[in-house]
């Protein structure tokens, strides 16, 4: 059997994908329900003044007390994407509704809310409803026990290229040889029951940092091998709760628990389902119709398939796109977000601005607390985009305040894992004059040592 026969058009059980899109569903829910009760829709989005853009997305903007809004319609559609409700519709608005939401400051980011954007996009064009689900109840010509295998395997794909990339990323001499930043992190959790005191131990930092790295290489390899299976998932487990009792990284590790069920044979998911079955009092026998999905056009296939193959190159790519630039990746940050580079560096920094109207040459310093939340200003204080797009609000709204020819000059200092702090920006250079581009920023000084690996 070929590797199309196999791994794309051979009819497969719909189990795992029905399992998959109701944990997928249910966690997006808890996690909406989290973020609203904590506050964070009114303290990330409503009570700031600016709000800094992705380059090519600063049409989206904020949407003020609408925010709480759009978080229902995202709570709501992620409710219906677990019932298989009207699928389609309800994962193409969870996925617009919860990428907006990313889109309005990118302070916010986090690899895992890319993750979960991309995810959604890609579920987009999977038949996730055609088994056990209520559009499947409803309409018994939309339920299907079997469909194609690549539909499962993308999705294996997506999860193997996070767990590589990130593995890749981690082969620098900063982390396998310096420790770092887990040499600054770690000390700081003495307070763990059991495994505080061990944390300041150097060896133990050495041993995160190596075990680390060869967990997300080998992980997406042992959870396809059915002998090693269930013993990688015990990895996973132990991996992500770990993770998630030391860094306040929210869903994240569960939300990649569940994910890497889908590795698992179909007994495992029929038990699942049965399992639910039995809660909500559900015969779930009726879906096991022995019926294969089929595409309703060679049309529509055919665009699908093309939209997919396409997303999975740019995943395979973009994350390299850093290789375009000079310099050092963690110090100019181009082409660092977007790929799987995850809790890689301990970056800090200090940021004064100083605006000089060039019609009188007078000219002050900016207090950053009277534009910014403690924490975007913390954000903007190391990341080069974040501070050119700061200098550029600040003339905006200085020549608006009646200011003429506003420049704008930044003072900052940055230190990163660990080093001590040095210049970052050209204090000569009139950021106003720069524009935001994927062109390499020539106005971040060079970074004073070197940093080896991929």
């Amino acid at each position: 059997m070929t590797f199309e026969a196999k791994h794309i058009k051979a009819p497969t059980e719909a189990a795992p994908l029905a399992v998959f899109r109701i944990l997928f569903g249910l966690m997006m829910l808890i996690s909406i329900i989290r973020f609203w009760s904590y506050g964070w829709i009114d303290k990330l989005y409503i009570q700031p003044k600016l709000f800094f853009s992705y380059y090519g997305f600063e049409w989206v903007k904020p949407i003020g007390d609408y925010t709480y809004l759009l978080f229902a319609i995202c709570g709501i559609s992620a409710f219906f994407v677990a019932l298989g409700y009207r699928y389609r519709i309800s994962i193409i608005v969870f996925f617009l509704s919860f990428t907006y939401i990313e889109l309005m400051d990118k302070t916010t980011y986090l690899n895992h809310y890319y993750f979960i954007s991309i995810l959604s996009f890609l579920m987009i064009f999977l038949p996730a409803q055609a088994y056990f689900s209520v559009d499947a109840a409803r309409n018994p010509k939309k339920a299907f026990q079997y469909i194609p295998a690549w539909t499962i395997n993308s999705i294996k794909l997506l999860l193997g290229i996070v767990y590589v990339y990130a593995g890749l990323a981690k082969l620098n001499s900063d982390w396998l040889f310096k420790a770092m930043p887990l040499k600054i992190w770690l000390p700081s959790k003495f307070h763990i029951p059991l495994i505080g005191d061990l944390l300041s131990e150097e060896w133990v930092q050495y041993a995160f940092s190596w075990t680390g790295a060869i967990y997300d290489l080998a992980i997406p390899f042992l959870l396809l091998s059915k002998r090693t299976r269930p013993y990688a998932f015990i990895l996973v487990v132990v991996f992500h709760v770990l993770t998630r009792v030391l860094f306040p990284i929210g869903m994240f590790p569960y939300i990649m628990i569940i994910a890497t069920l889908i590795f698992f044979d179909n007994g495992l998911h029929h038990k699942i389902i049965a399992y639910i079955g039995r809660l909500l009092r559900f015969n779930t026998s009726r879906f096991n119709n022995q019926k294969v999905f089929r595409e309703n056009s060679m049309g529509s296939a055919s665009l699908k398939y093309s939209v997919v193959v396409v997303f999975f190159i740019l995943q395979l790519t973009v994350p390299f796109r850093y290789l375009l630039y000079p310099g050092e990746l963690f110090w100019t940050e181009e082409g660092y977000r977007f790929s799987w580079r995850v809790m890689l560096m301990e970056k800090s920094g200090y940021a004064q601005f100083k605006v000089v109207d060039a019609e009188t040459n007078r000219w002050f310093y900016v207090n950053n607390s009277d534009f910014l939340t403690p924490f975007q200003e913390k954000q903007m204080a190391f990341q080069p985009d974040f501070i050119l797009e700061y200098a550029h609000m600040l003339k905006e709204h200085f020549e608006e305040d009646g200011h003429k020819q506003v420049a704008v000059y930044a003072d900052c200092q940055v230190s990163l894992n660990g080093r001590l702090s040095t210049r970052y920006i050209d204090p000569d250079r009139d950021l106003t004059k720069e524009k935001a581009s994927f062109a390499h920023k020539d106005w971040i000084i060079p970074f004073k040592d070197e940093i080896k690996g991929i």
